[in-house]
């Protein structure tokens, strides 16, 4: 007969914020990397957490805009060390890739036009479109799991591709058809999710220890404490954006940041890959901070850092303020642009969560709640999907001209402006990543060594 195994021991802060950095500094792959990492670290290893509620918190997390690996790490460090664990689980998570990304801008800032450095990110774009072509087929599969879902997903591609729309109208849109679908047709938008805790195996953990020992307190929802959690939290993610309207006015680049960003960090459901598309837009057609290949640049230097791939607003915020830094240094004001970036998109995480963990019960047991995000998973697979389009035009086409009518309308390519060694390349990657199962990091570093080769030598 087996041994039982021994209760768990409850960590100390100083011992949670070094496993927590650990985390931050291995924390490659994206989400799914991510989340595997903190299961094994907190789950198998630790036993800090039980399956079931790791699971339940996850749940809970893929439900909020923003991050949800960083969310469920500043969800568990709440559980453990109550805010201040939640602080530091939240801000070491990122701290790490923020430092790299910021240190890969200042370098792409400085050393961009310089041929081979040209070159090189002439392969990186041609792997990111691969990138984005395999995360649309990936979220596709979880999330398109009938009809309802597939075409919610479709009109939400026409709606941002053909339309225009702005990506929150569309969340907005998905969100009011699964509320409303849940009544009419509750099988067609039940949700799908990670896992499910109901058939998680039975394992318990430190915080399941401390429940049953009624020594987590902080964990009871209380409109009191919500209502505290709200007038300390609000102020402090959005003072920076009031101080600098009233400072520098409305159109101001440090404003056109503090808002954009802000808003993003409102309607980000389904990860960075939904955020871009709409970013990538916005930033290139709307505020003129970026050329069109830039943004792809960019998230091929995100997909290389430790940390949430959201990252990569950072380096938006980064060039924009850069490339309009009044007064400042360009790099300088380009470091603060990132900060401001980075504060707008993240200090709403650790809201969320003080805010929403308490009445995490209640919200998952509200099928309507459930119904419209399930909505909203799908049609983010079609603003992903129209990111792959938007990239595979500006990497592939030399020259894109837009199909307007009153407005709106489409962008097409210019058939005799294709690149075919841009084609060729991003037709490797794909097969490299969807036939042959090569990594990330392998097949943006051979499309980087062969935009290499491509430009100097075809």
């Amino acid at each position: 007969m087996d041994r039982p195994l021994d209760p768990p021991s409850a960590p100390t802060l100083a011992e949670a914020t070094r496993v927590w950095a650990k985390i931050g500094l291995l924390g490659f792959g994206g989400p799914v990397g991510q989340i595997a990492l903190m299961h094994r670290e907190l789950v198998e290893q630790r036993r800090w957490i039980g399956e079931q509620r790791f699971l339940h918190a996850l749940n809970y997390c893929m439900l909020l805009p923003g991050p949800e690996a960083q969310q469920l790490a500043i969800y568990v460090g709440w559980l453990l060390h109550r805010t201040a664990g939640g602080l530091i689980a939240g801000a070491l998570f990122v701290l790490p890739g923020a430092l790299v990304m910021l240190a890969l801008s200042v370098t792409y800032a400085v050393y961009s036009d310089a041929p081979l450095v040209e070159a090189a990110f002439f392969g990186v774009k041609a792997a990111v479109l691969a990138i984005v072509v395999e995360a649309v087929i990936r979220i596709g599969r979880r999330a398109l799991r009938n009809r309802a879902m597939v075409t919610i997903a479709a009109l939400s591609f026409l709606g941002i591709y053909v339309l225009r729309l702005p990506f929150p109208v569309i969340v907005l849109l998905a969100a009011l058809t699964g509320w409303i679908g849940a009544r009419r047709a509750p099988e067609l938008f039940r949700p799908g999710g990670h896992g499910s805790a109901k058939d998680a195996p039975q394992s318990r953990g430190v915080v399941d220890e401390m429940f049953d020992r009624g020594e987590l307190a902080h964990a009871e929802p209380t409109l009191r404490r919500a209502l505290r959690v709200l007038a300390v939290g609000l102020p402090v993610w959005l003072g920076p954006w009031a101080a600098l309207l009233l400072i520098a006015g409305p159109h101001s680049v440090w404003t056109q940041i503090a808002s954009f960003f802000s808003v993003m960090a409102v309607v980000t459901f389904g990860g960075a890959y939904a955020a871009l598309a709409y970013v990538a837009q916005a930033a290139v057609g709307v505020y003129g901070w970026l050329a069109p290949g830039e943004m792809a640049d960019g998230l091929g230097l995100a997909e290389t850092t430790p940390g949430p791939l959201i990252l990569v607003l950072q380096f938006v915020g980064f060039i924009a303020a850069h490339r309009a830094p009044g007064a400042l240094n360009p790099l300088v004001a380009g470091a603060l642009g990132a900060l401001l970036t980075s504060w707008m998109t993240f200090a709403p995480c650790f809201l969320w969560i003080f805010l929403g963990a308490p009445f995490v019960e209640a919200l998952r047991a509200n099928v309507r709640v459930a119904a419209a995000l399930s909505a909203v998973t799908a049609a983010v697979v079609g603003v992903i999907l129209n990111l792959a389009v938007w990239f595979g035009l500006h990497v592939v086409f030399r020259e894109v001209t837009p199909l307007t009518i009153h407005g709106i309308g489409p962008d097409l390519p210019v058939l005799a402006s294709i690149d075919w060694r841009a084609a060729a390349l991003a037709a490797a990657a794909m097969a490299a990543m969807l036939h042959f199962k090569v990594g990330m990091a392998r097949t943006l570093l051979a499309c980087a060594a062969c935009g290499l080769l491509l430009v100097h030598f075809v």
